[in-house]
Parts: C-alpha cells; structure tokens; sequence
C-alpha cells in the first residue's frame, strides 16, 4: 500500500494564496528551493485537482523554473469533471470517484503519491481517512482581507500527530503532520 502526502502552502491566517501575493507569498529562498527540488526527484505520482493543474500548466514561460519542469514531466492524474485534454505529458484526466480513484492507486501504484495545493481534493482525501502525511509550509505572513483559498475551511476534525518541523530560510515553518485517526475529544 503506497502513501499519500498533501503538500499546502499557506499564510499563517490559513490562506493558500492572496489576491496580490506573488508566488511562494514572495519568500523564495535557497533553502526552499532545496526543499522543493529534492521533494520533486522522489518518485512519486502527482494528484492534482483541475484549477491547480490548469494554474501550472499556464505559467507563462519566464515563471517555469526547474522545479515547473520536472513536475510537468512526472506522472500525473488530474481529477476533473470538466477538462478536456491535459497540455502536459504522462497526465492523465479522471473524472470517477476521488476517493475511490484514489483507494484504487494507493494499492497499486509503484510509487508514493503525492498532491499539492488542489485544496479542495486534498479535503476530500482528509475526510476520506485518506491522508498519510499532512505538511504544511507556512508563510511568515498574514494575508488579510485581500485573502483567496482559505485551506482550513470546512475541513472536518483531525487528530495530529507531529512527526517533523524545521525552518526555511530562517522564515518558512515545514511542519509535517501523520493523521492519527483517533476521534476527537468533544465537551
């Protein structure tokens, strides 16, 4: 059985993004970017959902780095109900069950499978149970009202476990998280 890791790039207010925030919330550094093209050489097989995939694969070309190239040729599904045709090679379109597309490759894949960003699938597979390893790059930011994609909206409760934690840059918090499944407490 292979696992699942969701990668999410926030604001320290739970924002994946902000109506004027550059890429990475403009705090790109040496250190994140060896984070990113170590993480990108794993193998692995990418979940996307259609507006993230539609999001990368439309970067114009001066924003393609060399992490954009080696994603763009790894295997990859996006999960879509309403696009056609994918631009980048080794991608395939899905359009049945989230879950239970995803149940299916995690026994049969050869690889780990990975996702990031496609907030809205990776709530579904936190729901689902389906989730191995939750990380969270937090940005040493706060968005504000300007604020798009808030990832902890409706999200259901989840028990944590801390498996990891280190700064980037002397400024990017990578907390890394494993799902325990156990119920949690009410009052």
């Amino acid at each position: 059985m292979q696992t699942l890791t969701v990668d999410v790039f926030i604001s320290v207010d739970g924002w994946a993004g902000g109506e004027t925030s550059p890429g990475y919330f403009g705090y790109f550094g040496p250190d994140l970017e060896k984070w990113i093209t170590s993480e990108s050489a794993l193998p692995q097989l990418v979940v996307l959902g259609r507006r993230t995939y539609e999001a990368l694969a439309g970067l114009p070309e001066e924003a393609r780095d060399a992490g954009w190239r080696r994603m763009s040729e790894l295997n990859t599904v996006v999960f879509s109900k309403t696009l056609g045709t994918a631009a980048w090679p080794n991608t395939r379109i899905c359009r049945d069950d989230l879950v239970g597309e995803i149940r299916r490759l995690k026994g049969e894949s050869d690889v780990p499978l990975r996702t990031m960003g496609s907030l809205s699938v990776v709530r579904q597979l936190l729901d689902a149970g389906l989730v191995d390893r939750l990380r969270l790059m937090t940005f040493p930011l706060l968005v504000g009202p300007s604020g798009r994609e808030p990832f902890y909206a409706d999200v259901l409760p989840a028990d944590l476990e801390l498996v990891e934690h280190r700064a980037l840059d002397g400024r990017v918090l990578l907390v890394e998280y494993r799902p325990t499944g156990r119920d949690i407490p009410r009052a």
